[in-house]
């Protein structure tokens, strides 16, 4: 153990794994994100804290069984000439969970439309802190399971993985609740999110099936999206201004 806090090639594989695994946790976060958004400020902290602390244990969980996690990528059937293998299971189930949500929570959106924002508080109030809880779960198990299987060919040295695990999930935390927030201060930006998570739902099929999109590629279009959102929101935000300041006069 010693041995590791002076090897610079464990540093170097500690900074490379948080890294990895911050980037690819960017779909862990919107998803967070916006399923905490759906409570009450504190059981949505509550919430956070929960959901990500068991799924911290989870992730650890899954790197002591490494010899188990390789062999999610052993074929288990063969389909149509295409071997699949419990990692592409898990990827389909994953983006098809996305993909029903996503669309659930559009089609609640639009369906609350303009009744006002009484509605969408009682649909918040009815919402499960422990099935919110179960979601943030197992999501985080369908998206760690590539970072995992990414880590383990990456580093040798379980602790050197776990650290990495274990930085990356805090600041997932820290990111998902200023993100939350942001998205209760302005509800249109819950609509760019559900639109991202359904296209990362989308990739993940896609991956499940061997067809792989690079994660660049989404990361581009939803930072561009999001930059077009923040010039949309400064610009409400200066005109709320104006129509106060007349008012005043």
């Amino acid at each position: 153990m010693l041995d590791l806090l002076t090897s610079t090639e464990a540093w170097a594989a500690l900074l490379t794994l948080t890294a990895m695994e911050i980037v690819l946790g960017i779909d862990n976060i919107v998803f967070i994100s916006l399923l905490v958004s759906r409570l009450d400020p504190q059981r949505g902290e509550q919430a956070r804290r929960v959901g990500l602390a068991l799924a911290l244990v989870f992730r650890i969980g899954l790197l002591t069984l490494l010899s188990w996690v390789i062999g999610l990528t052993e074929p288990v059937f063969s389909l149509a000439g295409r071997d699949f293998s419990w990692r592409d299971l898990v990827l389909i189930a994953g983006g098809l969970f996305l993909i029903a949500k996503s669309t659930g929570e559009i089609h609640t959106a639009i369906a609350i439309g303009e009744e006002g924002e009484e509605e969408e508080e009682t649909a918040s109030a009815g919402t499960s802190f422990w099935w919110i809880v179960a979601q943030v779960v197992g999501i985080d198990l369908v998206f760690s399971v590539d970072s995992i299987i990414t880590a383990i060919g990456m580093a040798q040295d379980l602790p050197v993985m776990i650290a990495a695990v274990v930085v990356a999930v805090g600041i997932m935390y820290l990111a998902s609740g200023a993100v939350a927030r942001f998205i209760a201060a302005y509800p249109t930006t819950k609509m760019l999110a559900l639109s991202f998570l359904l296209l990362i739902g989308m990739s993940l099929i896609a991956d499940g099936f061997g067809v792989h999109v690079p994660r660049a590629y989404i990361y581009s279009a939803m930072a561009f999206s999001a930059v077009v959102e923040i010039f949309n929101v400064t610009a409400l935000r200066r005109a709320r201004r104006r129509r106060a300041s007349r008012v005043k006069e």
